[in-house]
């Protein structure tokens, strides 16, 4: 069974470009692609600046980002990384060129971003697939999904019990 421990992963091996970077941060993982030359692809949020962006929580929240290319390293930080192309068995990636294309047009533009919808790994995925796909957006729907269902659980339960105790017999 794969662990999502950084620190037990295999060592991030040498990105080529148009490889999918996952960088793991404390609380979740932001995903880039590499450009080459030690350079990546990514977004950040809107009002903060390029070095701290990504290492904020804040950016999960942003409903804005920005399309920014940074080095590696200064993204990373003190965090781990690992080149991850989870997705190539069941998606087919793009010319190498018409990846890196696809990326240095959107440097600098403003894009939409929604954690469940169009997050960092589903912009990454697009550029590499044509496709936007997020393993992490699916989990986060399925435990939202859950919660809701235990919540009415629990909603329909309390609603029957206070019927049986107002019962005058």
């Amino acid at each position: 069974m794969a662990s999502n421990d950084p620190h037990l992963l295999d060592p991030p091996g040498d990105p080529q470009p148009g490889d999918l970077i996952e960088i793991f941060r404390p609380a979740y993982q932001h995903w880039a692609l590499y450009l080459g030359d030690g350079y990546i692809i990514n977004l950040t949020p809107v009002d903060e600046s390029p070095a701290a962006a990504m290492s904020s929580v804040k950016s999960v929240f942003s409903r804005k980002a920005v399309v920014r290319m940074q080095l590696l390293k200064e993204v990373v930080g003190g965090d781990s990384y690992r080149v991850n192309n989870k997705y190539d068995d069941d998606h087919t990636p793009l010319p190498v060129s018409e990846i890196i294309q696809r990326a240095q047009v959107l440097i600098g533009q403003e894009v939409s971003y929604d954690l469940l919808g169009s997050n960092c790994e589903h912009f990454v995925t697009l550029l590499r697939y044509g496709e936007g796909v997020s393993e992490q957006a699916t989990r986060a729907i399925g435990a939202i999904s859950l919660v809701t269902a235990a919540a009415s659980a629990f909603s329909v339960l309390g609603l029957i019990n206070t019927r049986s105790r107002n019962r005058p017999f």
